[in-house]
Order: C-alpha cells, then structure tokens, then sequence
C-alpha cells in the first residue's frame, strides 16, 4: 500500500468541507486543507474532522497548492491527490483514482468529469467551452488525450516535484497537464462523477474570476508552446 496524501484548497467552505472529509477512504496517510484566507469556520471544521490546516493568506488556487508541497516535504508521501473543499467531487472515489499509480502504469492520473457521470448544471457553460477550447488546442499542439481540466487529480511525489510547478492562482492545473505531456510523462484520464458544489463558485460563480482563469489557461498554453518551455 502506497502513502496517500490529499491536498485540498479551501476558501470559505465551512458548509462543504466535513463532508468531503469524512468521504475519504481509509487508505489515505495524511489530509492537508490549505486554507487560503476564509472569513468563515472551515480551519476549524477541518481540524475537527481529521485535517492538518494550513495557512496560505495570498489568494490563489495555486498558492494554496504550493504552500501544501512545501509541507509535504518533511515527510514526503509516495502519491499526493488533489481535489476541492466544495464537496463537488466525490472522495470517496480516490481508490479508483489511484490504482493505476499503484500499479506502476502511470505517473499521473486525471479524473475527467464526463457529461454521463456530471449531474446536471454541475459545470456552468463557460466552464464546459473553456474546458472544451483548452483540451481541443492540447491535442492539437502536443496530440494530448486529455478531455478535461478536472481538480481530482492524483501523481506521484516525485513526478510533481520534478515539474516545477509556479502558477500561483488560475492557471495550476493546466501548467501541470502541459508539463505532463511536453516531458512524455505517462498519463490516464479516469472518468468520475461530478455535482453541483455546496455554496458559490469563487471562480465560474463571478465574471471576473471567468475571465480570469480562461485569460490564464489559454496565456499558459500558448506561452508554454512558443517559448519551449520545459
């Protein structure tokens, strides 16, 4: 059995986070909420219910996700999964998103939230066409199968520290998938179910946080294409 650490940015989920908590399996070593500036109870829930918290008081998806690596590095884990504090996903799938690592398969895992397994309005338009736009220019330019930018995500330690992940706030996700394909890093997509999210989106839920994580996602795709970056 491999160390399992979970990481789980979280701003503003009191409502959500003891849910996604307690819907972990068992087989998971360590659960890491990063708390990235809430006004609300979620540091207090979250240690209640099992979590070491951490505080990242810069917003950004991707500060919350670095200040969790950086943890990590006492006592690094053997695979490190990712999702969000907002009870869309469903942990309890984290076994089946993992067992291609344990296997050896694979270095990373993504699970795509296909339209059969996504209850209805769990993905808001913008989401799906932004989703749809960026996976469609990564087949085009690095012939990738990636269908989604999914946050239920799973890799091992080691493959994410050698990617040298720096996006701070919108665009973590896609820098990592790009990295994924331009170093040939072996890859699966899982198909897994997705709901509507307990509370507002801090991101598709406002036009600037729209904005902003399509202005991102598609600067990372086409700066990291023409600069050849690694």
């Amino acid at each position: 059995m491999n160390n399992v650490a979970v990481l789980i940015p979280a701003y503003n989920e009191a409502p959500s986070i003891a849910q996604v908590l307690n819907a972990l399996p068992d087989s998971v070593t360590e659960v890491v909420v990063i708390d990235n500036g809430s006004s609300d109870q979620t540091t207090e829930i979250a240690k209640k219910n099992g979590a070491t918290v951490l505080y990242e008081v810069r917003k950004g998806y991707g500060y919350a996700c670095l200040k969790g690596m950086k943890y990590l590095e006492n006592n690094p884990p053997e695979l490190v999964v990712f999702l969000d504090g907002d009870y869309s996903d469903y942990p309890e799938e984290l076994d089946q998103l993992i067992a291609p690592l344990q296997k050896d398969d694979v270095d990373f895992v993504l699970g795509a939230r296909v339209k059969s397994l996504r209850e209805k309005g769990s993905l808001t338009p913008q989401q799906l066409f932004g989703n749809w736009l960026a996976c469609r220019l990564m087949r085009w330019l690095y012939n990738s199968r990636f269908t989604d930018l999914g946050p239920f995500r799973a890799i091992r330690w080691e493959t994410l520290q050698s990617l040298g992940m720096q996006d701070k706030t919108y665009g973590w996700t896609v820098e990592m998938q790009l990295k994924v394909l331009r170093r040939k890093i072996p890859y699966i997509e899982l198909p897994v179910r997705y709901r509507n999210r307990i509370g507002t989106s801090k991101v598709s839920g406002t036009v600037k946080g729209t904005f902003m994580a399509g202005y991102k996602i598609l600067g990372w795709i086409g700066s990291f294409y023409f600069s050849g970056w690694k």
